[in-house]
Protein backbone atom coordinates (compact mmCIF):
# COMPACT_ATOMS: atom_id res chain seq x y z
CA UNK A 1 0.00 0.00 0.00
CA UNK A 2 1.06 3.09 -0.93
CA UNK A 3 1.65 5.98 1.99
CA UNK A 4 -1.26 8.21 2.72
CA UNK A 5 -1.28 11.46 0.43
CA UNK A 6 0.52 14.57 2.34
CA UNK A 7 -0.70 18.06 0.40
CA UNK A 8 2.12 20.73 1.08
CA UNK A 9 0.61 24.23 0.88
CA UNK A 10 1.95 27.34 -0.68
CA UNK A 11 3.15 28.40 2.61
CA UNK A 12 7.13 29.36 2.47
CA UNK A 13 9.15 30.96 4.82
CA UNK A 14 12.60 31.80 4.58
CA UNK A 15 15.28 33.40 6.46
CA UNK A 16 15.15 36.92 6.12
CA UNK A 17 18.53 38.84 7.64
CA UNK A 18 16.43 42.06 8.61
CA UNK A 19 15.04 40.63 11.14
CA UNK A 20 17.42 41.80 13.92
CA UNK A 21 17.02 42.62 17.45
CA UNK A 22 19.19 44.82 19.91
CA UNK A 23 20.87 42.90 22.07
CA UNK A 24 23.71 44.08 25.02
CA UNK A 25 27.44 43.70 23.91
CA UNK A 26 30.36 44.28 26.02
CA UNK A 27 33.75 43.98 24.26
CA UNK A 28 35.75 40.85 25.86
CA UNK A 29 39.02 41.54 27.97
CA UNK A 30 42.01 41.92 26.08
CA UNK A 31 45.70 40.66 27.58
CA UNK A 32 47.07 44.38 27.82
CA UNK A 33 49.11 46.45 30.67
CA UNK A 34 46.39 48.54 31.75
CA UNK A 35 44.21 46.81 34.87
CA UNK A 36 40.94 49.23 33.65
CA UNK A 37 38.44 46.97 32.30
CA UNK A 38 38.59 47.75 28.60
CA UNK A 39 34.50 48.40 28.83
CA UNK A 40 35.61 51.00 31.78
CA UNK A 41 38.14 52.63 29.19
CA UNK A 42 35.40 52.69 26.33
CA UNK A 43 33.24 54.77 28.62
CA UNK A 44 36.08 57.18 29.61
CA UNK A 45 36.80 57.39 26.07
CA UNK A 46 33.14 58.65 25.10
CA UNK A 47 33.11 61.07 27.84
CA UNK A 48 36.08 62.97 26.74
CA UNK A 49 33.99 63.63 23.46
CA UNK A 50 32.71 67.37 23.80
CA UNK A 51 29.21 67.31 25.12
CA UNK A 52 27.88 68.98 21.41
CA UNK A 53 29.69 66.19 19.86
CA UNK A 54 27.87 63.18 22.20
CA UNK A 55 24.30 64.96 21.81
CA UNK A 56 24.63 65.04 18.12
CA UNK A 57 25.76 61.38 17.92
CA UNK A 58 23.08 60.26 20.21
CA UNK A 59 20.53 62.13 17.97
CA UNK A 60 21.69 60.66 14.83
CA UNK A 61 22.00 57.29 16.23
CA UNK A 62 18.00 57.39 17.60
CA UNK A 63 16.99 58.72 13.93
CA UNK A 64 18.51 56.03 12.16
CA UNK A 65 17.83 53.09 14.68
CA UNK A 66 15.02 54.20 15.97
CA UNK A 67 12.22 52.80 12.85
CA UNK A 68 14.55 49.24 13.35
CA UNK A 69 13.61 48.61 16.86
CA UNK A 70 11.02 48.99 19.22
CA UNK A 71 11.55 51.66 22.13
CA UNK A 72 15.57 51.87 20.79
CA UNK A 73 15.53 55.09 23.42
CA UNK A 74 14.96 52.00 26.41
CA UNK A 75 16.71 49.38 24.98
CA UNK A 76 19.78 52.15 25.01
CA UNK A 77 19.55 53.15 28.44
CA UNK A 78 18.95 49.54 29.96
CA UNK A 79 22.28 48.77 28.20
CA UNK A 80 23.68 51.54 29.33
CA UNK A 81 22.72 51.12 33.49
CA UNK A 82 25.05 47.85 33.08
CA UNK A 83 27.93 49.92 32.68
CA UNK A 84 27.28 52.84 34.59
CA UNK A 85 29.25 52.11 37.41
CA UNK A 86 32.01 52.47 35.32
CA UNK A 87 31.69 56.39 34.75
CA UNK A 88 34.19 57.74 37.00
CA UNK A 89 33.14 59.52 40.41
CA UNK A 90 31.27 62.76 40.52
CA UNK A 91 30.27 62.97 36.39
CA UNK A 92 26.64 62.60 35.61
CA UNK A 93 26.13 62.13 32.34
CA UNK A 94 23.77 63.64 30.26
CA UNK A 95 20.39 61.80 28.57
CA UNK A 96 22.14 61.73 25.23
CA UNK A 97 25.73 60.70 27.05
CA UNK A 98 24.04 58.18 28.36
CA UNK A 99 22.13 56.96 25.30
CA UNK A 100 25.35 57.04 23.46
CA UNK A 101 27.38 55.13 25.50
CA UNK A 102 24.29 52.40 26.02
CA UNK A 103 24.48 52.34 22.07
CA UNK A 104 28.51 51.32 22.30
CA UNK A 105 27.60 48.26 24.34
CA UNK A 106 24.39 46.92 21.87
CA UNK A 107 24.77 44.94 19.26
CA UNK A 108 22.19 44.36 16.26
CA UNK A 109 22.19 40.72 16.10
CA UNK A 110 20.70 39.17 13.03
CA UNK A 111 18.79 35.81 13.64
CA UNK A 112 18.03 34.62 10.75
CA UNK A 113 21.59 35.21 9.17
CA UNK A 114 22.45 31.50 8.56
CA UNK A 115 19.01 29.73 8.77
CA UNK A 116 15.47 29.44 10.05
CA UNK A 117 14.01 25.33 10.34
CA UNK A 118 12.21 23.20 12.70
CA UNK A 119 9.07 24.47 13.65
CA UNK A 120 6.41 23.06 16.35
CA UNK A 121 3.23 23.91 16.45
CA UNK A 122 0.41 23.86 19.33
CA UNK A 123 -2.97 25.46 19.54
CA UNK A 124 -3.50 29.25 20.77
CA UNK A 125 -4.25 30.14 23.92
CA UNK A 126 -6.87 32.49 22.90
CA UNK A 127 -9.47 30.98 20.41
CA UNK A 128 -11.96 33.61 20.80
CA UNK A 129 -13.33 35.49 17.88
CA UNK A 130 -13.05 32.85 15.32
CA UNK A 131 -16.08 31.29 13.11
CA UNK A 132 -17.00 28.14 13.70
CA UNK A 133 -14.42 25.59 11.94
CA UNK A 134 -11.42 27.84 12.47
CA UNK A 135 -8.84 27.53 14.95
CA UNK A 136 -5.94 29.15 15.71
CA UNK A 137 -2.15 28.32 16.36
CA UNK A 138 1.21 29.57 17.65
CA UNK A 139 3.92 27.90 15.77
CA UNK A 140 7.77 28.41 17.16
CA UNK A 141 10.73 28.22 14.83
CA UNK A 142 14.70 28.07 15.31
CA UNK A 143 16.42 30.78 13.66
CA UNK A 144 19.87 30.74 13.34
CA UNK A 145 21.82 33.81 13.31
CA UNK A 146 26.04 35.26 13.39
CA UNK A 147 28.00 32.54 14.87
CA UNK A 148 25.25 30.04 14.43
CA UNK A 149 23.72 30.87 17.14
CA UNK A 150 19.95 29.46 17.65
CA UNK A 151 17.19 31.43 19.49
CA UNK A 152 13.33 30.61 19.60
CA UNK A 153 11.05 32.65 17.54
CA UNK A 154 6.86 33.19 16.98
CA UNK A 155 4.39 33.04 14.55
CA UNK A 156 0.53 32.88 14.42
CA UNK A 157 -1.95 32.21 12.01
CA UNK A 158 -5.49 30.19 11.45
CA UNK A 159 -6.73 27.42 9.99
CA UNK A 160 -10.00 26.57 8.29
CA UNK A 161 -11.29 23.92 7.52
CA UNK A 162 -9.31 20.93 6.15
CA UNK A 163 -7.36 22.79 4.01
CA UNK A 164 -6.88 26.20 4.11
CA UNK A 165 -3.97 27.79 6.35
CA UNK A 166 -3.85 31.79 6.97
CA UNK A 167 -0.65 32.97 8.81
CA UNK A 168 -0.44 36.43 10.45
CA UNK A 169 1.43 39.48 9.05
CA UNK A 170 4.84 39.50 10.79
CA UNK A 171 5.54 42.06 13.10
CA UNK A 172 8.52 45.03 11.83
CA UNK A 173 10.41 45.07 14.86
CA UNK A 174 12.40 41.83 16.77
CA UNK A 175 12.05 42.00 20.28
CA UNK A 176 13.90 40.23 23.15
CA UNK A 177 12.14 40.34 26.53
CA UNK A 178 13.33 41.27 30.32
CA UNK A 179 15.02 39.06 32.50
CA UNK A 180 12.77 38.64 35.45
CA UNK A 181 13.00 37.48 39.43
CA UNK A 182 13.09 34.07 39.64
CA UNK A 183 12.44 32.43 42.72
CA UNK A 184 14.74 28.71 43.56
CA UNK A 185 13.03 25.68 45.07
CA UNK A 186 16.36 24.66 47.75
CA UNK A 187 15.41 20.95 47.19
CA UNK A 188 15.69 21.03 43.69
CA UNK A 189 18.87 22.99 43.35
CA UNK A 190 20.34 20.61 45.54
CA UNK A 191 19.23 17.87 43.45
CA UNK A 192 20.29 19.22 40.70
CA UNK A 193 23.65 19.85 42.36
CA UNK A 194 24.05 16.02 43.20
CA UNK A 195 23.79 15.67 39.85
CA UNK A 196 26.19 17.28 38.71
CA UNK A 197 28.44 15.91 41.11
CA UNK A 198 28.54 18.81 42.99
CA UNK A 199 26.64 18.13 46.41
CA UNK A 200 29.78 18.72 48.89
CA UNK A 201 30.57 20.57 52.14
CA UNK A 202 31.03 23.74 50.56
CA UNK A 203 27.64 23.94 48.74
CA UNK A 204 25.77 22.79 51.95
CA UNK A 205 27.44 26.16 53.67
CA UNK A 206 25.96 27.89 50.61
CA UNK A 207 22.86 26.59 50.66
CA UNK A 208 22.03 25.70 54.53
CA UNK A 209 21.39 29.44 55.42
CA UNK A 210 18.77 30.05 53.00
CA UNK A 211 14.88 29.11 52.98
CA UNK A 212 13.35 26.43 51.37
CA UNK A 213 12.84 29.33 48.52
CA UNK A 214 15.20 31.37 48.17
CA UNK A 215 16.73 34.54 45.42
CA UNK A 216 19.56 35.02 43.61
CA UNK A 217 20.18 37.80 45.42
CA UNK A 218 19.80 36.13 48.23
CA UNK A 219 22.12 33.30 46.81
CA UNK A 220 24.62 35.84 45.89
CA UNK A 221 24.74 36.92 49.31
CA UNK A 222 25.55 33.43 51.11
CA UNK A 223 28.50 33.04 48.67
CA UNK A 224 29.82 36.45 49.32
CA UNK A 225 29.86 35.03 53.07
CA UNK A 226 31.11 31.94 52.08
CA UNK A 227 33.90 30.89 54.19
CA UNK A 228 37.16 29.56 52.85
CA UNK A 229 38.74 28.07 56.14
CA UNK A 230 39.76 24.58 56.16
CA UNK A 231 38.66 24.28 52.27
CA UNK A 232 40.32 23.62 48.98
CA UNK A 233 40.45 26.83 47.18
CA UNK A 234 40.25 24.86 44.13
CA UNK A 235 37.22 23.22 45.19
CA UNK A 236 35.52 25.94 46.36
CA UNK A 237 36.02 28.12 43.43
CA UNK A 238 34.64 24.87 41.72
CA UNK A 239 31.50 24.16 43.42
CA UNK A 240 30.92 28.29 43.62
CA UNK A 241 31.36 28.11 39.92
CA UNK A 242 28.58 25.12 39.24
CA UNK A 243 25.91 27.05 41.76
CA UNK A 244 26.34 30.47 40.00
CA UNK A 245 26.02 27.85 36.49
CA UNK A 246 23.09 26.24 38.16
CA UNK A 247 21.13 29.57 39.02
CA UNK A 248 21.56 31.34 36.04
CA UNK A 249 20.42 28.55 33.74
CA UNK A 250 16.78 28.84 35.20
CA UNK A 251 15.50 32.32 34.44
CA UNK A 252 12.17 34.03 33.70
CA UNK A 253 11.54 36.15 30.58
CA UNK A 254 9.05 38.49 30.06
CA UNK A 255 7.39 40.43 26.77
CA UNK A 256 5.30 43.72 27.18
CA UNK A 257 1.82 43.48 26.54
CA UNK A 258 2.01 45.86 23.31
CA UNK A 259 4.40 43.58 21.34
CA UNK A 260 2.83 40.90 18.72
CA UNK A 261 4.41 37.61 19.18
CA UNK A 262 5.51 36.98 16.05
CA UNK A 263 8.42 39.78 17.44
CA UNK A 264 8.98 37.98 20.46
CA UNK A 265 11.92 36.59 20.76
CA UNK A 266 14.25 33.72 23.32
CA UNK A 267 17.45 34.26 22.89
CA UNK A 268 20.25 32.37 24.77
CA UNK A 269 20.69 33.89 28.50
CA UNK A 270 21.97 31.07 31.17
CA UNK A 271 25.58 29.12 30.40
CA UNK A 272 24.26 26.07 29.37
CA UNK A 273 22.97 27.44 26.12
CA UNK A 274 25.23 30.14 25.25
CA UNK A 275 25.37 29.23 21.88
CA UNK A 276 22.13 28.42 21.39
CA UNK A 277 18.54 26.76 22.08
CA UNK A 278 17.74 24.46 19.41
CA UNK A 279 15.07 22.67 18.17
CA UNK A 280 11.91 23.61 20.59
CA UNK A 281 9.07 21.16 20.78
CA UNK A 282 6.25 22.62 22.31
CA UNK A 283 3.15 20.81 23.38
CA UNK A 284 -0.21 22.19 25.22
CA UNK A 285 -0.39 20.19 27.96
CA UNK A 286 -3.85 19.52 30.02
CA UNK A 287 -3.24 18.37 33.91
CA UNK A 288 -5.80 16.00 35.43
CA UNK A 289 -7.62 19.43 37.05
CA UNK A 290 -8.20 20.31 33.30
CA UNK A 291 -5.86 23.35 33.65
CA UNK A 292 -3.63 23.65 30.49
CA UNK A 293 0.33 24.52 30.47
CA UNK A 294 2.72 24.83 27.33
CA UNK A 295 5.83 23.38 27.96
CA UNK A 296 8.57 22.65 25.29
CA UNK A 297 11.69 21.14 25.69
CA UNK A 298 14.65 22.18 23.52
CA UNK A 299 18.75 21.58 23.62
CA UNK A 300 20.79 24.23 25.16
CA UNK A 301 24.56 24.10 23.65
CA UNK A 302 27.44 26.16 25.08
CA UNK A 303 29.96 24.81 22.00
CA UNK A 304 30.96 21.65 24.24
CA UNK A 305 27.81 19.84 25.54
CA UNK A 306 23.95 19.39 24.55
CA UNK A 307 21.39 19.50 27.57
CA UNK A 308 17.76 19.33 26.95
CA UNK A 309 16.13 22.16 29.20
CA UNK A 310 12.43 22.74 29.80
CA UNK A 311 10.05 26.04 28.87
CA UNK A 312 6.88 26.75 30.09
CA UNK A 313 4.30 29.12 29.52
CA UNK A 314 0.76 30.35 29.76
CA UNK A 315 0.29 33.17 27.49
CA UNK A 316 3.45 33.22 25.06
CA UNK A 317 4.06 36.12 26.49
CA UNK A 318 6.42 34.99 29.78
CA UNK A 319 8.36 31.98 30.07
CA UNK A 320 10.24 30.06 32.67
CA UNK A 321 13.33 28.73 31.45
CA UNK A 322 14.36 25.68 33.65
CA UNK A 323 17.08 23.12 33.92
CA UNK A 324 15.92 19.05 33.82
CA UNK A 325 17.39 16.77 35.67
CA UNK A 326 17.98 13.09 36.31
CA UNK A 327 20.22 10.39 34.70
CA UNK A 328 17.54 10.19 31.97
CA UNK A 329 17.53 14.06 31.44
CA UNK A 330 20.22 13.78 28.54
CA UNK A 331 20.93 14.53 24.41
CA UNK A 332 18.82 15.48 22.14
CA UNK A 333 14.95 14.93 21.19
CA UNK A 334 13.22 14.55 24.36
CA UNK A 335 9.32 15.61 23.50
CA UNK A 336 6.18 15.36 26.05
CA UNK A 337 3.18 13.68 26.11
CA UNK A 338 0.23 15.76 25.91
CA UNK A 339 -1.26 14.76 29.25
CA UNK A 340 -0.83 12.51 32.62
CA UNK A 341 -0.88 8.70 31.75
CA UNK A 342 -1.66 6.82 34.32
CA UNK A 343 -1.03 9.81 36.73
CA UNK A 344 2.20 10.29 35.92
CA UNK A 345 4.13 12.24 33.25
CA UNK A 346 5.38 10.88 30.29
CA UNK A 347 8.09 11.80 27.37
CA UNK A 348 9.47 10.30 24.68
CA UNK A 349 13.32 10.87 24.14
CA UNK A 350 16.75 9.62 22.05
CA UNK A 351 18.94 8.96 24.86
CA UNK A 352 21.68 7.28 23.17
CA UNK A 353 20.96 9.28 19.76
CA UNK A 354 19.95 6.26 17.57
CA UNK A 355 16.44 4.87 19.04
CA UNK A 356 13.08 6.10 20.34
CA UNK A 357 12.65 5.69 23.93
CA UNK A 358 10.11 5.59 26.71
CA UNK A 359 10.17 7.98 30.09
CA UNK A 360 7.57 8.40 33.25
CA UNK A 361 7.85 10.65 35.62
CA UNK A 362 6.08 11.91 38.96
CA UNK A 363 7.98 15.78 38.16
CA UNK A 364 8.48 17.34 34.47
CA UNK A 365 11.35 18.32 35.80
CA UNK A 366 12.64 15.03 36.87
CA UNK A 367 13.39 11.98 34.40
CA UNK A 368 15.40 8.52 35.92
CA UNK A 369 14.60 5.66 34.00
CA UNK A 370 13.72 4.49 30.64
CA UNK A 371 12.86 1.79 28.32
CA UNK A 372 13.49 1.05 24.74
CA UNK A 373 10.08 1.85 22.55
CA UNK A 374 11.68 1.46 19.22
CA UNK A 375 14.50 0.58 17.16
CA UNK A 376 15.37 1.34 13.48
CA UNK A 377 13.84 -1.26 11.48
CA UNK A 378 13.16 0.19 7.76
CA UNK A 379 15.85 1.11 5.27
CA UNK A 380 15.16 4.97 5.40
CA UNK A 381 15.45 4.76 8.91
CA UNK A 382 18.34 2.37 9.66
CA UNK A 383 21.01 5.51 10.22
CA UNK A 384 18.89 6.96 13.62
CA UNK A 385 15.33 7.78 14.54
CA UNK A 386 13.80 10.29 16.60
CA UNK A 387 10.39 11.75 17.35
CA UNK A 388 9.15 14.91 15.45
CA UNK A 389 7.55 16.56 18.22
CA UNK A 390 5.03 15.45 20.61
CA UNK A 391 2.84 12.33 20.63
CA UNK A 392 -1.14 13.15 19.10
CA UNK A 393 -4.01 11.90 20.96
CA UNK A 394 -6.34 9.93 18.57
CA UNK A 395 -9.06 7.47 19.51
CA UNK A 396 -6.86 4.87 17.74
CA UNK A 397 -3.85 5.87 19.44
CA UNK A 398 -1.01 7.92 20.25
CA UNK A 399 0.22 9.18 16.57
CA UNK A 400 3.87 9.78 16.49
CA UNK A 401 5.38 11.39 13.90
CA UNK A 402 8.99 10.20 13.86
CA UNK A 403 12.44 11.01 11.41
CA UNK A 404 14.83 8.93 10.21
CA UNK A 405 18.07 8.83 8.69
CA UNK A 406 18.73 6.54 5.72
CA UNK A 407 21.36 6.88 3.10
CA UNK A 408 23.25 10.09 1.67
CA UNK A 409 22.24 11.22 5.34
CA UNK A 410 18.77 12.00 3.93
CA UNK A 411 16.11 12.78 6.90
CA UNK A 412 12.31 12.19 5.80
CA UNK A 413 9.55 11.96 8.15
CA UNK A 414 7.58 8.57 8.82
CA UNK A 415 4.65 7.48 11.37
CA UNK A 416 3.91 5.01 14.13
CA UNK A 417 1.10 4.38 16.91
CA UNK A 418 0.88 3.68 19.90
CA UNK A 419 -1.12 2.01 22.61
CA UNK A 420 -3.53 4.42 24.11
CA UNK A 421 -3.60 3.12 26.87
CA UNK A 422 -0.13 1.85 27.25
CA UNK A 423 2.05 4.10 24.82
CA UNK A 424 5.22 2.02 25.97
CA UNK A 425 3.48 -0.79 23.14
CA UNK A 426 3.80 0.11 19.55
CA UNK A 427 0.77 -1.02 17.81
CA UNK A 428 0.88 0.02 13.72
CA UNK A 429 4.16 1.41 12.35
CA UNK A 430 4.37 2.48 8.49
CA UNK A 431 6.70 1.01 6.23
CA UNK A 432 7.49 4.06 4.23
CA UNK A 433 7.87 7.36 5.19
CA UNK A 434 4.84 10.33 4.88
CA UNK A 435 7.31 13.20 3.81
CA UNK A 436 10.37 13.24 1.63
CA UNK A 437 12.26 16.20 0.64
CA UNK A 438 10.81 17.57 -2.90
CA UNK A 439 13.50 18.80 -5.81
CA UNK A 440 12.80 22.12 -4.35
CA UNK A 441 13.44 21.29 -0.70
CA UNK A 442 16.44 19.19 -1.02
CA UNK A 443 18.72 22.32 -1.49
CA UNK A 444 20.10 23.91 1.39
CA UNK A 445 22.49 24.52 3.93
CA UNK A 446 21.84 20.93 5.19
CA UNK A 447 20.85 18.99 1.81
CA UNK A 448 17.77 16.07 1.51
CA UNK A 449 16.42 17.25 4.91
CA UNK A 450 12.40 17.18 6.06
CA UNK A 451 12.03 18.02 9.79
CA UNK A 452 9.33 18.72 12.39
CA UNK A 453 9.28 19.35 16.10
CA UNK A 454 5.38 19.24 16.60
CA UNK A 455 2.24 18.93 14.05
CA UNK A 456 -1.04 19.65 15.81
CA UNK A 457 -4.54 18.42 14.77
CA UNK A 458 -7.36 20.14 13.69
CA UNK A 459 -11.00 18.50 12.81
CA UNK A 460 -9.69 15.84 11.05
CA UNK A 461 -6.44 17.13 9.59
CA UNK A 462 -3.04 16.93 10.95
CA UNK A 463 -1.25 20.23 10.31
CA UNK A 464 2.66 19.37 9.65
CA UNK A 465 5.00 22.46 10.07
CA UNK A 466 8.45 21.27 8.36
CA UNK A 467 11.86 22.22 7.87
CA UNK A 468 13.56 21.13 4.62
CA UNK A 469 17.16 21.39 4.04
CA UNK A 470 17.55 24.23 7.04
CA UNK A 471 16.75 26.58 3.84
CA UNK A 472 13.40 27.18 5.14
CA UNK A 473 9.21 26.12 6.71
CA UNK A 474 7.00 24.65 4.70
CA UNK A 475 3.32 23.52 5.65
CA UNK A 476 1.88 19.97 5.22
CA UNK A 477 -1.88 18.86 5.31
CA UNK A 478 -2.61 15.34 6.64
CA UNK A 479 -5.83 13.41 6.53
CA UNK A 480 -6.24 11.39 9.70
CA UNK A 481 -8.67 9.11 8.42
CA UNK A 482 -5.70 8.24 5.62
CA UNK A 483 -3.00 8.03 8.00
CA UNK A 484 -4.82 6.03 10.69
CA UNK A 485 -5.94 3.57 8.02
CA UNK A 486 -2.46 3.07 6.82
CA UNK A 487 -1.00 2.67 9.96
CA UNK A 488 -3.96 -0.08 11.05
CA UNK A 489 -3.06 -1.75 7.89
CA UNK A 490 0.28 -2.40 8.98
CA UNK A 491 -0.09 -3.67 12.82
CA UNK A 492 2.86 -4.61 14.62
CA UNK A 493 2.43 -8.32 15.68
Amino acid sequence: MRPPAVLRTPHRLEPDPRRVIAKYYEPSEELVESREPRVRRLVRRILELPEDDRAMRARGLLAEFSKRHRDYATILERHYQRVAHHVPDGVEPSTESRLLIGAYVTHEFSIQAAALLNPSMVPAPDQTGLAPGEQRFVMSLRAVGEGHISSIEFRSGVVRGASEVTLDPVSRYATLGSLQTLGYDKHLFGAKLRELGADNEIAARVLDPLGDGFTLPELEQSLELLSDDGVSPVLAYKTVEFIRWLAMSNYRVGFGDGTDVSERVIFPIGPSESKGMEDARFVRFTDDDGSTTYYATYTAFDGYKILPQLIETRDFSSFRIATLNGSCAFNKGMALFPRRIDGRYAALSRYDRENIDIMFSDNVRFWNSREQLRVPVWPWELMQIGNCGSPIETEAGWLVLTHGVGPMRQYTIGVILLDLDDPRRVIADLPEPILVADEWEREGYVPNVVYSCGAMLHDDTLVLPYGFSDAGVGIALAPMADLLGALLDHPVR
